[in-house]
């Protein structure tokens, strides 16, 4: 029998899991029960007891942050492949950790190796995580996430498997008669929850389908300095096969210059200085993908928070839009997760039955959406898993990226990478 997941989310790596480091450490608040929405079968989440994290969360925790964010950089660089690039390893650690918290044996030990976390550390960090996104008007990040259900699936579903994705992922749960329509309403769901930026991501429901775990999330910054008309002029980008483009660049001078071996870069804020956008200029004669080659989750991380803010940065960044999608399955067998992909080895028995039949992961789609431009940034991303049974005045630098470079949306106080992207033509 077959199985299918689906979820969404947003750009820089590291743009919205927010910890004052200042703020004295609180525990994680219990989530609330989960007050399902089904349409039959009644309460699916009736008797059984909420999650309730005990710990406190340091969202800055140097092994788990620095983990979660290797497997965005691992995600990034097993993603290139000529063209342009983005992905939204929050999205993807979504989706895949509502599935994980219904896998056992071999199959959750990969899926934890490739997190660089534990189950219940991720869903702890995941949902205080959430917790601290930005909702202000001029930096926002939404999560939302659902569940839907066969009524005539034959799946019977572990109920501490809704309950753990309920309490912390704040699922809700759809019992529904599925058929082709079901795409529709799904992909409904999720352009309502991406502000329309992701229109679709479920492109059939096949009639071996038995569940959906949907996420959507949508990312809007506005500049904390929006740009003027005089900073917005024509000049010349020059694509990663050497072709000349013409684009509109706009011009400024930040203060938060980024630089290692082989790259220099700089920070841009958005209201509030909760999220920014950062990009990275490889040396001349480096590719984008040699340059991330090299990256780590922990580099990454360290070299935003040595941010040089005595440094004047006279920045150009083109205008751009774009969309993109992918599907996952190879990426993530090259980040180690191989036995939730074949049927004779996958162990999803936490996640629950269907007639008999083992279930396991059959392809993992993702789609993203950018636009950045004078006021600000907007972003988008989807991920669906599918799952079958069987300040003083210093020295100046300057950073115009007019050839290919890549980019970020992160959160400024944990360096974690809610998108992370290149831009090789315009």
């Amino acid at each position: 029998m077959r199985r299918v997941f689906a979820l969404a989310l947003v750009m820089a790596m590291m743009a919205g899991c927010v910890q004052r480091p200042d703020d004295p450490l609180d525990p994680v608040e219990p989530p609330p029960a989960v007050e399902p929405d089904v349409t039959a079968s009644g309460d699916l989440m009736a008797g059984v007891e909420a999650a309730k994290p005990d710990t406190a969360v340091d969202l800055n925790d140097g092994d788990t942050a620095d983990g979660l964010a290797q497997f965005g950089v691992k995600l990034f660089q097993e993603s290139l492949g000529g063209g342009n690039t983005l992905v939204s390893p929050l999205s993807v650690l979504q989706a895949l950790a509502m599935t994980a918290n219904g896998a056992a044996g071999d199959t959750l030990a990969q899926l934890e190796a490739a997190f660089g976390a534990d189950m219940d550390t991720l869903n702890a960090w995941m949902y205080a995580c959430a917790q601290a996104l930005p909702q202000e008007e001029g930096a926002a990040v939404h999560i939302a996430n659902g569940i839907w259900l066969n009524a005539a699936g034959g799946l019977t579903v572990e109920p501490d498997f809704l309950q753990t994705n309920g309490s912390y992922y704040g699922a809700g749960v759809y019992e529904r008669a599925f058929s082709p329509a079901l795409a529709d309403e799904i992909n409904a769901w999720v352009a309502e929850h991406t502000a329309g930026r992701i229109d679709g991501i479920v492109d059939e429901v096949p009639a071996e389908a038995v569940s959906y775990l949907v996420n959507a999330l949508s990312f809007d910054g506005v500049w904390e300095d929006i740009y003027r008309e005089d900073q917005v002029q024509s000049d010349t980008f020059t694509a990663a096969d050497g072709s000349e483009q013409d684009a509109q660049f706009m011009y400024s001078t930040e203060l938060g210059f980024l630089q290692d071996e082989h790259a220099k870069g700089f920070i841009k804020y958005y209201q509030g200085r909760t999220l920014a956008f950062a990009a990275l200029l490889p040396e001349e004669g480096m590719t984008v993908a040699d340059y991330a080659a090299h990256l780590t989750g922990a580099h990454l991380r360290e070299m935003l928070a040595e941010a040089q803010n005595d440094v004047f940065v006279n920045t150009a960044i083109p205008k751009f839009s774009m969309e993109y999608g992918a599907e996952l399955s190879e990426t993530l067998a090259a980040l180690g997760v191989t036995d939730a992909f074949d049927p004779d080895r996958a162990d999803f028995s936490r996640l629950g039955t269907c007639q008999g039949n083992e279930l396991y992961i059959s392809r993992v789609m993702h789609k993203t959406f950018i636009n950045v431009d004078e006021r600000g940034t907007q972003a988008g991303a989807a991920t669906a898993v599918e799952v079958e049974a069987a300040s003083a005045l210093g020295p100046e630098e300057r950073v115009y990226l007019d050839r290919p470079f890549l980019y970020m949306l992160i959160d400024c106080q944990t360096n974690m990478p809610l998108f992370i992207g290149t831009v090789e033509s315009l």
